[in-house]
C-alpha cells in the first residue's frame, strides 16, 4: 500500500518567544524539523508534505528540496493545516501518516511499528497513544469500558476527571481509505482557542462508525513536543545522551558524558578519548586514537588520527594524524594542518596552512600564511596580513627557522632554509638559505644610571 507523510509545521511557537519558526530552533545542532523529516523517511514513506505556516519561507527555504510545501494561512489549527494538502493530496488512496514537526525525539522505528500496527488493525484512523506519569499540556485519551476510543479531549477543555487520565494522544496519527478531507470539512471551532482541531476528526470518524483504533508507544519519551526553551533543553540532554551512548558503543571513551556535548552528524574513530567539557559541533570528523579535551571546542573540524586538543578551538579547519593543537590554541576557518604539527599555547592561525613536522610552539599569530614543512616559528612571531584595506598573504619555506618576537610585514616570502633573527621586523623578501635581520643597533651608555639619578636630584651627586 502506498504511504504519504505530512509534517504539520506551521505554528508560531508563542512559547518559544522567538522571531523564528518553532520547527527551525536547533536541537542537537539540527532544526528539530529535520529529526522528523529522517524519521518519516526510515519509516518508509516516499511522499512527504510539510504545511508551513508562521515565517514559512524560512522554513520552506531550509526544507523545500526534501519535502513538498504547503502554505497555511492564517493558521487556524491542526485539522485546518491538514486540510490545506488536499490538492496535494488529490487521488491520493493509501496511508497518510500525519505527525507534528516538533516532535524531534520520535524515531523511525516508532513510525514503522505504528504503521505496521494501523494496518493490521483495519482502521480508517489510527492514533498513537503514550502513557505518561505526568500528562499535562497533551490532549487525553478517552476510552469506553470496552477499551474503543471514544474521544480525545485537550487539556484546554478537559474537566477534572478527564485530566486524571494518564495515556495522552501525541499528535501522531494514520489515516486509510476514501473520505478523508470530506470528514475534515466537517470539523468545528467549538473549544476555547477557537480553532480547527485533528482531535475532533477522530471524534466525527467515531460519530460515523469509522472504525479507529489506537497503539501505544513503546517508548514513551520519542513523543515529547517542544513548545518552550526548557522543553528544548530537555530534548537536548536526551539526544545528547543518545549520541554519546552510540559512540561508546562504537569504541569511544567518553570520560564524562555528562560533561560532553555532541552534534548528531559528529562521527569519532575508535579509540579516541573525549575528556569533559568538551563541544563538537556540526559535521565534525574526528579520526582513531585521538584524545580530545579537556576544555576543547571544535565545529566542523576534520582530524586525522593520533590528533591531540586540548583546552582549544578549532573551526572548519583540517588537522592531519599526529598533530598536537593546544593548550589555549585558536584554529580559525580555512587552516590546515598537516601531519605531524605542533601548534603550542596561545597560538591563532587564521587560513593558515602548515607543512608536515613544523612548530608553532607559542604565542603567535599566523594568518593568511603558508607554512613549508620542519619549519619552526618563534615565540611572539605575527604575520601583519592586514593593512586596514586588505589581507595580505605571507609565504614561508620548507626548513625556514623564524626568531622569536618576530613581525612579517605581508606580503612577504621566507625562503627555504632562511633564518630570521629574533627581534626583527621584515618587510622584504629573505632569499633560499639566508640570514634576515631588520632591528636597531645595539647601544651601551656607560654610567647611564648614575647620570639619571644626578638630574633627578637637582645636579647632586648621588649618595
Amino acid at each position: 500500500m502506498e504511504l504519504a507523510a505530512v509534517i504539520l509545521a506551521a505554528g508560531k511557537g508563542t512559547r518559544m518567544k522567538s522571531d523564528l519558526p518553532k520547527v527551525l530552533h536547533k536541537v542537537g545542532g539540527r532544526p528539530m524539523v529535520s529529526y522528523v523529516l529522517q524519521a518519516v523517511k526510515g519509516s518508509g514513506s516516499k511522499r512527504i508534505i510539510m504545511v508551513v505556516g508562521h515565517r514559512g519561507e524560512l522554513v520552506a527555504q531550509a526544507f523545500g528540496e526534501q519535502a513538498e510545501i504547503v502554505f497555511q494561512e492564517p493558521q487556524l489549527g491542526t485539522a485546518h493545516a491538514l486540510l490545506q494538502t488536499k490538492e496535494a493530496l488529490a487521488g491520493f488512496g493509501g496511508h497518510l501518516l500525519v505527525l507534528s514537526g516538533d516532535t524531534p525525539l520520535v524515531t523511525g522505528e516508532t513510525l514503522r511499528e505504528f504503521l505496521q500496527a494501523h494496518q493490521e488493525s483495519g482502521a480508517c484512523a489510527t492514533v498513537l497513544t503514550a502513557v505518561l506519569e505526568n500528562p499535562a499540556g497533551y490532549g487525553r485519551v478517552v476510552r469506553d469500558g470496552t477499551g474503543r476510543v471514544v474521544k480525545i479531549v485537550e487539556q484546554k477543555d478537559a474537566a477534572p476527571a478527564k485530566l486524571a487520565i494518564k495515556e495522552i494522544n501525541t499528535g501522531i496519527y494514520c489515516f486509510s481509505g476514501p473520505g478523508l478531507f470530506d470528514y475534515l470539512s466537517r470539523v468545528k471551532a467549538e473549544n476555547a482557542q477557537k480553532e480547527y482541531y485533528l482531535t475532533d476528526l477522530i471524534e466525527i470518524y467515531i460519530q460515523n462508525n469509522r472504525p479507529v483504533a489506537a497503539h501505544r508507544a513503546a517508548r514513551p519519551e520519542e513523543i515529547m513536543g517542544i513548545n518552550d526553551r526548557r522543553q528544548l533543553a530537555e530534548a537536548e540532554m536526551i539526544l545528547r545522551r543518545r549520541k554519546i551512548d552510540e559512540v561508546m558503543l562504537s569504541g569511544v571513551t567518553v570520560i564524562d558524558p555528562g560533561s560532553t556535548f555532541l552534534d548528531q552528524e559528529v562521527v569519532i574513530g575508535r579509540d579516541s578519548v573525549i575528556y569533559p567539557f568538551t563541544v563538537i559541533e556540526g559535521n565534525s570528523v574526528i579520526g582513531r586514537n585521538c584524545l580530545i579535551g579537556p576544555g576543547a571546542h571544535l565545529k566542523n573540524a576534520r582530524l586525522g588520527e593520533n590528533v591531540n586538543v586540548a583546552h582549544s578551538v578549532v573551526v572548519e579547519s583540517i588537522i592531519e594524524d599526529y598533530c598536537s593543537i593546544g593548550p589555549f590554541a585558536y584554529i580559525r576557518p580555512g587552516c590546515h594542518l598537516k601531519q605531524g604539527v605542533k601548534v603550542g599555547d596561545f597560538v591563532e592561525l587564521k587560513k593558515t596552512v602548515v607543512g608536515e613536522n613544523s612548530k608553532v610552539p607559542h604565542l603567535s599569530y599566523l594568518g593568511d600564511t603558508t607554512v613549508g614543512a620542519g619549519v619552526n616559528v618563534g615565540a611572539g612571531t605575527i604575520t601583519c596580513n592586514y593593512d586596514g584595506a586588505r589581507k595580505w598573504p605571507t609565504y614561508i619555506g620548507d626548513g625556514a627557522f623564524i626568531g622569536s618576537n618576530t613581525n612579517l610585514v605581508a606580503p612577504v616570502e621566507i625562503g627555504a632554509g632562511a633564518v630570521i633573527g629574533a627581534g626583527s621586523t621584515i618587510t622584504k623578501n629573505v632569499p633560499p638559505g639566508a640570514l634576515g635581520v631588520a632591528r636597531g643597533r645595539q647601544r651601551i651608555v656607560e654610567r647611564w644610571s648614575d647620570r639619571k639619578k644626578k638630574r633627578e636630584n637637582g645636579g647632586a651627586e648621588p649618595g
